[in-house]
């Protein structure tokens, strides 16, 4: 009965999860709409837009209206501030207030602040898309190659093994034969867990479920276009690095705190209005010459702050020292921004070396097995040594490919160093057909 329940609860798993075929370009599309990143971002970024509306409540006028009927024997005294009325009415609002008027201009840079951040995150969600979208595309790639492999290793083994029965080769050939064998299917099975695990992670970016997979689609992509200079990367850079710009909004906001701190001893003026609509049975008339019911005030309040505590002080100390120590981020991060840079330019270099050195290694073993295929035919090569070769070829497939999924990646670092990855990869896959 268990293995029953078992059994029905993987196929149910089965039965939700889906294999979703997707170009780059459709991954990160996919990735910059729905990724859950992405949606918190959104999320900070309106809270952010919705502080600037609280904080600018206080200068819009704020009326209630109620009642402070009561019965009154003797003088008609006040309760709470007001006499005892029928329906009475407030109405209370900011004129001059420079305190409130720093937070409210506090709180639209923190919205542009939070906008900025939100652009940031796109450009990170676009280059983890990009590398998990990689990762699976050559775990794929690679594990066809292996299981090529495991092919030609099959036929050496009952190759060797016929020669082994024959006695024309030693057990321990045999044995090489079998190991080899055994090694390759390790490999191949290792690669289709790897591209197993890419394909999940790459749909939990793109905002699907854990029973979801995105797979690849093999196309061809051209490579991505590098700025054209190291200096001018880093110009780039710099100019429209979404770090730097969230550090000059937070070194704004923080200085309008302190000017905002520094106001506190300014004079400040208030709009209020009352109205109050009074009862006659409250003797307003024995002991006032003259009774009017219907009663509306309205005026302005102002206040002048004459002594302070150390709060107004410590306030604007704290401000300052915020200011200082995102002063000394931002410098920071120039100079992490150029040498990220510096160091993704030599790693594209190397790839690029180790790419040229990869795709000469493979048109040497490509030409050895075609060596070895003729001389097959004219019978002076055995078909365990055309096998082996072939198995060499496909190990220099195998480096080959990781070279250029080397160059990607190490290009796709520069782009998103310099905030322009996610437009780029849309460009390359409109190239190129998608």
């Amino acid at each position: 009965m268990r293995k029953l329940a078992v059994c029905l609860l993987a196929f149910t798993v089965l039965l939700r999860s889906e294999i979703r075929p997707m170009t780059l370009r459709q991954a990160v599309r996919t990735a910059l709409e729905q990724n859950p990143d992405i949606a918190l971002a959104r999320l900070d970024e309106e809270k952010t837009r919705q502080a600037v509306r609280a904080a600018r409540d206080p200068f819009y006028p704020r009326i209630a209206v109620g009642s402070g009927l009561a019965y009154s024997d003797g003088f008609p005294m006040s309760i709470e501030g007001s006499a005892p009325s029928v329906i009475q009415g407030q109405a209370v609002a900011y004129l001059f207030n420079r305190p409130q008027s720093y937070v409210v201009a506090e709180a639209r840079e923190n919205a542009r602040g939070a906008s900025i951040s939100a652009a940031g995150k796109r450009e990170e969600v676009a280059y983890r898309a990009a590398s998990l979208y990689l990762d699976a595309e050559r775990a794929a790639r690679i594990g066809a190659l292996a299981g090529k492999d495991a092919a030609s290793f099959q036929t050496v083994l009952e190759t060797v093994r016929a020669q082994v029965q024959e006695g024309r080769a030693l057990p321990l050939a045999e044995k090489q034969a079998a190991y080899n064998l055994a090694r390759v299917r390790a490999l191949a099975a290792s690669l289709e867990d790897d591209q197993a695990a890419s394909e999940t992670a790459l749909a939990l970016a793109l905002g699907f479920s854990a029973a979801d997979r995105v797979r690849p689609v093999e196309e061809q992509r051209a490579a991505p276009a590098l700025p054209e200079s190291e200096a001018a990367a880093i110009a780039s850079a710099q100019k429209s690095s979404n770090d730097l710009r969230r550090l000059e909004s937070q070194i704004a906001a923080k200085r309008l705190e302190l000017h905002g701190a520094q106001a506190d001893r300014l004079p400040r003026a208030d709009l209020v209005a009352q109205y109050g609509m009074l009862a006659r049975f409250n003797n307003y008339a024995e002991f006032f010459q003259k009774f009017q019911r219907n009663n509306v005030q309205i005026g302005v309040s102002l206040q002048l702050p004459l002594l302070f505590g150390p709060g107004v002080s410590a306030k604007a100390a704290q401000a300052a020292a915020d200011i200082s120590r995102f002063q000394i981020e931002y410098a920071n991060a120039r100079n992490k921004i150029s040498s990220d840079l510096q160091a993704s330019f030599r790693e594209v270099k190397k790839t690029e070396t180790a790419a040229e050195v990869a795709r000469l290694d493979l048109e040497v073993a490509r030409e050895q097995l075609s060596v070895n295929l003729a001389q097959l035919q004219e019978g002076r090569v055995t078909l365990r040594q055309v096998e082996e070769s072939r198995v060499i070829e496909n190990d220099k497939w195998i480096a080959f490919y990781d070279a250029q999924y080397n160059i990607q990646r190490a290009r796709w670092n520069v782009l998103r160093l310099t905030g322009t990855l996610a437009a780029t990869i849309q460009t390359v896959s409109e190239v190129s057909g998608d």
